[in-house]
């Protein structure tokens, strides 16, 4: 990874997870559509980033209509676990969103994300239109050229979203206790738990370095 690179993509970061400016341009809502392993941590992440307005766990890419979330973790509809992101394109382009899920996973890991393995935890852009295809395949041969190595993540084409449980959505933030292997947590501390466990933050770093920028 080149110096040039490393200050882009540190800056990229920084700037997108800077507080929404006042005076900004009018919104221009768009969407996007990827899945990073645990919807959890992909929530959690863009949440942070500048011009997003929304994220929404979830579930895309199977063969079952309104999946539960035990249906697809037990494998038997072809869903992913899947974050829909809303935001306003005058303040972070799609190309920007791309370039920060890529580096928020794992690229080359084909059987899930960090701890949780699978198909369900595979990752995938699914790329709503035809120009978002192509940017989505524009940023992944860019991260290709950048890490040196063939990145796994397929960009694939339009795919129904099924909202996941109540229970999923801002997992990360949540007061309500529930019950982990350590005792009882509330939902944020036991989020946090899970993620450091998983060893996700050291896994990214590992591969991005300073370009990981949700790492802290």
């Amino acid at each position: 990874m080149n110096g040039f690179a490393k200050t882009k993509y540190a800056a990229l970061g920084a700037a997108a997870l800077l507080a929404t400016a006042l005076g900004a341009p009018a919104a221009k809502a768009e969407t996007a559509l990827v899945a990073g392993g645990c919807f959890w941590c992909v929530e959690a992440d863009f949440e942070k980033v500048k011009g997003v307005s929304e994220v929404v766990s979830g579930f895309a890419g199977g063969d079952v209509a309104n999946p539960t979330y035990k249906q697809v973790t037990g494998g038997d509809t072809g869903h992913l676990e899947v974050a829909q992101i809303e935001f306003d394109e005058s303040q972070v382009s799609y190309a920007q969103i791309i370039d920060l899920f890529l580096r928020s996973i794992d690229p080359f890991d084909a059987g899930g994300q960090f701890c949780d393995r699978g198909e369900s935890y595979s990752t995938a852009i699914f790329a709503l239109n035809d120009r978002q295809a192509r940017i989505a395949q524009e940023r992944v041969a860019a991260a290709e050229a950048e890490l040196g190595r063939k990145i796994v993540t397929p960009v694939r084409g339009a795919a129904e979203f099924y909202p996941a449980e109540d229970y999923h959505q801002d997992y990360y933030k949540g007061d309500d206790l529930v019950l982990t292997r350590r005792g009882p947590k509330s939902k944020a501390n036991a989020y946090d738990f899970y993620r450091d466990a998983c060893r996700r933050d050291e896994r990214v770093r590992d591969i991005w370095g300073n370009d990981a920028p949700f790492t802290g």
